[in-house]
């Protein structure tokens, strides 16, 4: 039943997404009278709240389906002492990420909570330790965690089951924050401590509209529950088909506006794909780095790409980010790489841009998992390498990679701004150059400039050349 504000309940919000749910059974254990701290009342509490929703406790716990995929689903019940988390709650939280373990399944948290018990004191408080281990163990085990939070969700609850978890969705104009509403500071903006502004803030990565959660939550988890060890093919090539016959060429086609960026690759690489959305420490880059899961031909590849413009701190975060997440899970990374370089600003300094491409550049060093590039255009300094693989690494015709922008080598040789053409031709920076060097494996062309031999990886209209000059079938 709905409490008396009318927020859904436990099993109201399981029904949002579900239909199939097998409660599992509470873990017992022996209570001192009043609870542990012998909080006056506190039993007579309970109890009113047991008659009011029907539950025993603040969560409920059990397997289901979604859209499919079987997943152990936990789910708040405010309307019991405000889905505050006590000690009891631990035991069934505990109790349902071991099932999800034991049996490899996601854990997907129905998130509606005023944090922890304070008639419980310390004791309710460390429940969030408890919280924090279990996850720990689901994330080593190599299984996904995608929180839903519903009004409200503050408090260790957001701390530990929802801002904890690898991806983050909200209900519209939930109330979402680490403080609650009747503890903080008087002359606080609401606006801050909602579902929008976390997304907008980089702390979750959408807003679902409850009639579109099924089908979104289900999209997430049959996306994040099917590793693959083999590794991405790079995607065909979509612009010119012909290679540049000088450096400048090669630098004003890659700048060129009319030139295929990351959306047209992304949409024609993906049957369909889901974002996730900031780098969880306060911070968002949609101008300049996509990242998801999406699927293609059956199978689920992450994918990174930068979108033309300078790449921000954020984007290197949230790129770092997604990395990490698919190597655990063991989901094979697309990256794509187009920028003219790092943001340079005063604003980006201060907002760490060199640690957050060395975060970057180490995430992508140490990933087990498959790590493919394509440089679809600019590919600007470091602030481009961070996100290629090395040692596979390809080049579309349009693009170029450099060490440095050709006119800023020029202003720091000394040279006038009328040798930027000559210094691209020596910095080599053309793909058919890259391949020579060593720097890409090689150039992946459009399919209707030859009829060359084809292997099981590529795509049918995949023409790969590479170092030696032929035409290679991997991909």
């Amino acid at each position: 039943m709905a409490d008396p504000v009318g927020r859904p309940s436990a099993r109201e919000a399981v029904a949002l997404v579900t239909d199939d749910f097998s409660e599992l059974p509470a873990p017992t254990r022996a209570s001192a009278p009043d609870g542990p701290l012998a909080w006056p009342g506190y039993d007579a509490a309970r109890a009113r709240a047991a008659e009011r929703t029907g539950e025993q406790e603040s969560v409920i716990c059990g397997d289901a389906r979604v859209e499919g995929t079987r997943a152990v689903l936990i789910a708040f019940e405010f309307g019991f002492l405000g889905g505050s988390l006590g000690v009891r709650t631990g035991d069934r939280l505990e109790a349902a990420y071991t099932r999800a373990r034991e049996h490899r399944l996601p854990v997907v948290p129905l998130i509606a909570t005023g944090g922890s018990r304070m008639q419980e004191g310390m004791l309710a408080l460390t429940q969030l330790q408890r919280v924090a281990r279990a996850s720990a163990l689901l994330r080593e085990a190599g299984l996904p965690q995608i929180a839903v939070v519903r009004d409200p969700t503050t408090g260790g609850g957001w701390a530990t089951l929802g801002a904890g978890a690898d991806v983050v969705l909200a209900l519209p104009g939930a109330q979402v924050g680490f403080a609650g509403s009747r503890v903080r500071p008087a002359d606080a903006d609401p606006a801050a401590y909602t579902a929008e502004a976390q997304v907008a803030a980089g702390a979750a990565d959408a807003v679902v509209r409850p009639e579109e959660l099924r089908g979104t939550l289900g999209r997430w988890l049959r996306l994040l529950t099917r590793p693959s060890a083999a590794p991405a093919p790079p995607p065909a090539a979509l612009g010119a088909p012909d290679l540049p016959a000088t450096g400048w060429e090669a630098v004003r086609r890659a700048r060129a506006p009319h030139r295929p960026r990351a959306t047209a690759y992304l949409d024609a690489y993906f049957t369909h794909r889901v974002a996730i959305g900031g780098d969880r420490c306060g911070g968002t880059d949609p101008d300049g780095m996509l990242c998801g899961f999406g699927e293609r031909e059956g199978r689920t590849i992450a994918y990174a790409a930068q979108t033309g413009a300078a790449t921000r701190p954020a984007g290197y975060r949230t790129a770092a980010r997604l990395v990490r997440l698919a190597d655990r899970l063991g989901i094979p990374v697309l990256t794509l790489v187009d920028t003219p370089g790092a943001a340079n600003d005063a604003e980006a300094e201060r907002q760490g841009a060199g640690a957050a491409i060395a975060d970057l550049f180490g995430a992508v060093a140490a990933a087990r998992t498959p790590v493919t590039t394509l440089v679809v255009g600019e590919g600007g300094s470091g602030g481009a390498l961070a996100l290629a693989a090395p040692g596979n690494t390809w080049a579309t015709a349009d693009s170029y990679f450099s060490v440095i922008a050709p006119e800023l080598a020029a202003a720091i040789l000394k040279r006038s701004p009328a040798e930027a053409e000559a210094t691209a031709d020596r910095l080599r920076v053309r793909p058919q150059d890259l391949v020579e060097l060593g720097v890409v494996r090689g150039i992946v062309g459009s399919g209707v400039e030859s009829g060359s031999e084809q292997g099981s990886t590529c795509s049918p209209e995949q023409v790969i050349v590479t170092r030696e000059g032929g035409r290679d079938p991997r991909g």
